[in-house]
């Protein structure tokens, strides 16, 4: 013998019925203050602040190799090195 049960109701229903507590509320309390801190931080970091805090020595890596290129470049060709005005 086979014997099947249909039952028709929604999550909320099924819910109660079963006895399980409601999160929505808790959900929605949690998700609007993730929203409101993202917000703020977001609203905070300007573009430069977020490349010195994403690139911390990206850009002065970058500038050093780019100094150091020019200085090699200039012993090259047999101009005068640069390197005395960055020292003093």
């Amino acid at each position: 013998m086979k014997i099947n049960f249909d039952i028709d109701c929604t999550p909320e229903e099924a819910r109660a019925f079963l006895g399980l507590p409601d999160v929505k509320p808790m959900q929605d309390a949690l998700m609007k203050q993730v929203e409101e801190r993202m917000t703020a931080n977001l609203a905070a970091m300007d573009p430069e602040a977020l490349l010195k805090t994403w690139l911390p020595a990206g850009i002065q890596g970058f500038e050093q190799l780019q100094k150091m290129f020019f200085a090699q470049m200039g012993a090259a060709t047999g101009a005068p090195d640069d390197s005395s005005k960055d020292k003093e």
